[in-house]
C-alpha cells in the first residue's frame, strides 16, 4: 500500500512557478523544449519530436535577459556540445528565440520558441492535464507527467504518468499516481527487482528532513507493460551487486534514525534486519540501540 505523505518542501514547490512549456524549432528541426526558470539560474529539457530522446539543458545562467545554456555530449566526459543562447528572456514569455551554436564546428541554428503552457502555482488558479517531459526515457519509451491544479490548493500535482513510443508518439501505457510535482526530474529509472531490466520510479513526496518516498513500477516482459509494485519505504536505495534494498528513515534532525535491510522476493521485499540509532551526546555519534527505542 502506498504511503500519503504530507510535504513539507515548500520551498521546492515556489521554486517552479516559472516552469513553461514551449514548442517550436530549432533551425528546419520541430522540437518541444521546457525551461525551469528562477533569478539568476534555470533548468531545461528539450527533444526533437520527430525522435523524441530527451536532452538536457544544464547550467543555466540568466543575466541581464540573457538566458544561456550548455547542452552536453551523450558520451565521453560529458564535455559541451552547444550552446544555446536566447536575448530578450523573460520568465513565462509567449515567445523566445535565440541561437544554437556546435562549440566545436560554430555551426549556428536559430531557436524559435512558443509558449504552450506553464505550470502554476497559487489558490484561486485551477487547470488540468497539462503534460511535462520527463529528463530519462528507457529504450523506445519516454515519459510525461501528467499535472493538474485544482482551485484552493496552492501547488499542482502528477496524477498520472503516460508512456509514449519514440518517434511515433503513440501512446503505450497510463499509470494513476498521486505525487509531488519535482518537474522535468519525477522519474528515475534503475532496475528496482534486480531481474536485468530497467524499471522506473515515480517522485511521491519529500517530509521531514531528508526522507522521501517513492512508487516503483516494475516492468513485465510477458506483457510488455509497467505496474506499480508493493514496494513501500522511506529513502530506499537499491545495491545491484549484493541485490539489496536499504531503507533509511531519519528524524529529531538526525539524532534518531532507523535502517532496514531487504532482499527482493517475487517482487516484493522481504525483511532481512532492521537497527535502531539514538544520538550519543557524550561519544557525539548515533549508537545502535534496541528497536523499542526508535519506536
Amino acid at each position: 500500500m502506498r504511503r500519503t505523505l504530507l510535504s513539507v518542501l515548500v520551498l521546492a514547490f515556489g521554486s517552479m512557478s516559472a516552469q513553461t512549456v514551449y514548442t517550436g524549432s530549432i533551425g528546419d528541426y520541430p522540437v518541444e523544449m521546457i525551461i525551469d526558470s528562477f533569478s539568476k539560474t534555470a533548468d531545461g529539457l528539450y527533444v526533437y519530436t520527430n525522435f523524441d530522446e530527451p536532452i538536457e539543458l544544464s547550467e543555466g545562467t540568466v543575466n541581464n535577459g540573457t538566458l544561456i545554456f550548455h547542452e552536453k555530449e551523450t558520451t565521453g566526459k560529458k564535455a559541451t556540445k552547444a550552446i544555446l543562447t536566447f536575448n530578450g528572456f523573460t520568465e513565462n514569455a509567449d515567445a523566445l528565440s535565440g541561437i544554437w551554436k556546435n562549440v566545436k564546428t560554430g555551426n549556428e541554428l536559430n531557436i524559435s520558441l512558443t509558449k504552450k503552457y506553464s505550470i502554476e502555482n497559487g489558490e484561486n488558479i485551477q487547470w488540468k492535464d497539462r503534460e511535462l517531459l520527463q529528463s530519462v526515457s528507457i529504450g523506445n519509451s519516454y515519459f510525461k507527467a501528467v499535472v493538474s491544479k485544482e482551485n484552493g490548493s496552492y501547488y499542482p500535482t502528477v496524477t498520472s504518468i503516460k508512456i509514449f513510443e519514440k518517434k511515433t508518439d503513440r501512446l503505450l501505457q497510463e499509470l494513476e499516481v498521486s505525487c509531488q510535482l519535482l518537474g522535468l526530474n519525477n522519474i528515475t529509472v534503475n532496475d528496482y527487482n534486480f531481474d536485468g531490466i530497467d524499471d522506473f520510479s515515480v517522485f511521491e513526496s519529500s517530509y521531514a528532513g531528508p526522507n522521501t518516498s517513492s512508487i516503483y513500477f516494475l516492468f513485465d516482459p510477458k506483457t510488455r507493460k509497467y505496474s506499480e509494485s508493493s514496494f513501500s519505504g522511506i529513502s530506499l536505495e537499491f545495491d545491484p551487486t549484493k541485490k539489496r534494498v536499504y531503507e533509511r528513515n531519519q528524524c529529531c534532525a538526525g539524532t534518531v534514525v532507523t535502517t532496514v535491510e531487504y532482499k527482493v522476493v517475487s517482487n516484493s521485499l522481504v525483511q532481512l534486519a532492521e537497527h535502531c540509532y539514538r544520538w550519543n551526546e557524550k561519544k557525539q555519534k548515533l549508537q545502535e540501540k534496541p528497536m523499542k527505542e526508535c519506536q
